[in-house]
């Protein structure tokens, strides 16, 4: 018998099951894949990610990869450019975009480093239950199709947005909302290395960033009813659709050369799940999911590894009664992700900007250290109730009105 089982060995699963088996706890992990391989990512590793992969002693490893670190952002919504440098967290003062051939694998290797067993390409067909509680799991190795039952103290859901275990479980789920929005990338080599940047459009947001191998990411963002007629053309329709939003980074991927197919989704759902119960636990896109617009994913992976991580250890150590360590768990990591969270969804609908919020980008864009402290609050440095508190959003719309700036926008 195991202490835990992981279900699902990648961003969320693999730090979880690392974390659990540091603490001394005996894990098993388990993923249909092996590694190194790839799935759809949005890529992105904020600072707070940044931070935490320093935290575990991996950081050097990612770096190593030639994944290039990225310290200049740039938003363009119309008129209004932000460009600059996210503040620092924890000595994290980058964000890097790395091939998730590359994370996963070394997040699967540092969890068998640590102590976890690893089994990989084993797919779990059903999750086992004694009583109302779960107690393990069944499955089979894909290859030889050897089947498998193991139990354990605790099974843990980190099989993502589809997960087998969720599906067993029945969480409840809340703040619901309807998934928006639908989205193409591919690699291009040939491009500068620029940093990351989003271009707001009315109708689609392009977004760049430089990952392994010397290739830069290009992804596009649509409203969800038009994923139908877009993959009829997926490359006109991109390429179209990057001269319309963003004509000088259309003609860099042209003289570049795309290099790998294009990826797509439509089913980008947003919810919240209870993320535990009698024997059970959820982590990752298994039990939060948001659109990938504000590209958190991995980061808010990381965050719930580790939350996640010390309850189960606090319960089973016998610091707290599980179940109760497990309702800080989920209240810890709501308290984390609730303005986040509306953010994304308020920009996944593709509503036009309120000429308040025109009024206010254009202050933050007339100051450097503004701009810096806005993009901290995007990547999680810099406190957004803080930010966007009346007294600081008077100051800086004051400064900028004194400069005879953003009144203009909404005269």
């Amino acid at each position: 018998m195991y202490d835990a089982i992981v279900v699902g060995a990648r961003v969320a699963g693999a730090p979880t099951a690392m974390l659990l088996a540091r603490k001394g706890h005996r894990v098993l992990l388990l993923d249909r894949d092996t590694f190194p391989s790839d799935i759809m990512s949005t890529h992105f590793l904020t600072q707070p990610g940044v931070a935490q992969l320093n935290r575990w002693g991996l950081l050097d490893q990612v770096a190593a990869t030639g994944c290039p670190p990225i310290s200049r952002l740039r938003n363009a919504f119309g008129p209004i450019v932000l460009d600059g440098t996210p503040l620092p967290l924890d000595g994290a003062g980058v964000s890097y975009c790395p091939r998730r051939t590359v994370l996963d694998d070394i997040l699967v290797r540092a969890a068998v480093t640590a102590g976890a067993e690893l089994r990989e390409g084993f797919a779990v067909d059903e999750v086992l239950f004694e009583g109302a509680a779960v107690s393990g799991i069944g499955g089979r190795d894909r290859a030889s199709g050897a089947p498998a039952h193991e139990t354990a103290g605790i099974v843990i859901g980190a099989d993502g947005l589809h997960s087998r275990v969720a599906a067993a479980v029945q969480p409840a789920e809340y703040n619901v909302r309807p998934g928006t929005t639908c989205g193409y990338y591919s690699y291009w080599s040939g491009i500068p290395d620029e940093g990351a940047a989003i271009i707001f459009g009315a109708e689609r947001y392009v977004f760049r960033f430089p990952t392994n191998d010397g290739l830069t990411c290009l992804a596009m963002q649509l409203p969800k009813d038009a994923f139908t007629t877009f993959r009829e053309d997926i490359e006109g329709n991109f390429m179209r659709g990057m001269r319309e939003t963003a004509p000088e980074l259309a003609a860099q991927a042209a003289a570049g050369h795309r290099e790998e197919r294009f990826i797509g989704a439509s089913n980008l759902p947003n919810f919240y799940r209870k993320p535990f119960g009698p024997g059970w636990a959820l982590v990752g896109d298994a039990g939060y999911h948001k659109d990938p617009v504000t590209g958190q994913g991995i980061t808010d992976a990381f965050r719930d590894a580790e939350l996640l991580a010390e309850a189960i250890d606090a319960g089973f150590a016998g610091r707290q009664p599980l179940e109760q360590a497990l309702a800080g768990y989920e209240q810890q990591r709501n308290a984390a992700t609730a303005a986040i969270y509306e953010t994304t969804c308020q920009l996944a609908s593709f509503a036009p900007p309120q000429p308040e919020q025109l009024m206010l980008l254009a202050a933050v864009s007339s100051s450097q250290e503004d701009t810096n402290r806005f993009f901290g609050v995007l990547s999680g440095s810099v406190s957004g109730e803080e930010f966007f508190g009346p007294e600081n959003i008077g100051r800086m719309i004051a400064r900028a009105q004194g400069a005879g700036g953003p009144h203009l926008l909404v005269s």
